[in-house]
């Protein structure tokens, strides 16, 4: 069977999804140096560099909630069991056995059950527990006037290590499965030039 070639992602979409990747990789690299794992940068620009970075970041995730939300987007977010069993066989043997991939992405429909649950776990329990430890953290001098007293700053330098860290095994599992397409780099292809072979 040819395959087909359909415009999945937009433009915004493969910015925004590099762009994400490119600061997610960077704060990665320097919040483990500011959490002492190796001298790079030094603590001060690690530091510096990270809150740039987290900074850019948040004003990335918020013009792409704006957008996903005037587009219509969002939608395709919404947790779907259907196919989703199938989703779950098929990466755990059917990937092994060269199965028939059982679903197919559309305009309409781009991510699978699978990446639609865990997408959906990432916007709403990963990147606010970045965020709000993140600021908690940043802006720990204001506490007593914000009457946070009360806060235990280790507890929140805990979220955010406890979800940076989530973000990181998110990232890797997401680079894996981005080379599970019909060839290791179609995937990869697909959201560098916003089409897909079906």
């Amino acid at each position: 069977m040819e395959a087909t070639r359909i415009y999945i992602f937009k433009r915004f979409e493969r910015f925004w999804h590099w762009a994400q990747a490119a600061l997610i990789i960077v704060m990665g690299v320097t919040g483990f140096e500011i959490h002492g794992t190796y001298s790079l940068l030094g603590y001060e620009s690690a530091q510096e560099v990270h809150t740039t970075a987290a900074w850019l970041l948040i004003g990335l995730w918020v013009f792409a909630i704006f957008w996903h939300f005037t587009t219509g987007e969002w939608r395709q977010y919404i947790p779907t069991v259907d196919k989703l069993m199938a989703m779950l066989r098929y990466y755990l043997t059917g990937i092994f056995s060269d199965a028939p991939h059982p679903f197919r992405p559309t305009t309409l429909t781009k991510h699978n059950p699978l990446q639609r649950l865990a997408y959906l776990f990432v916007k709403l329990i990963i990147n606010p527990a970045i965020w709000i430890s993140g600021l908690l953290y940043l802006y720990y001098s204001a506490w007593p006037a914000l009457g946070l007293d009360g806060l235990s700053l280790a507890a929140v330098a805990f979220v955010h290590t406890v979800a940076a860290f989530l973000m990181l095994l998110f990232f890797v599992v997401h680079v894996y499965f981005a080379t599970t397409g019909h060839t290791p780099t179609s995937h990869i292809k697909a959201m560098i030039t916003g089409y897909e072979e079906v």
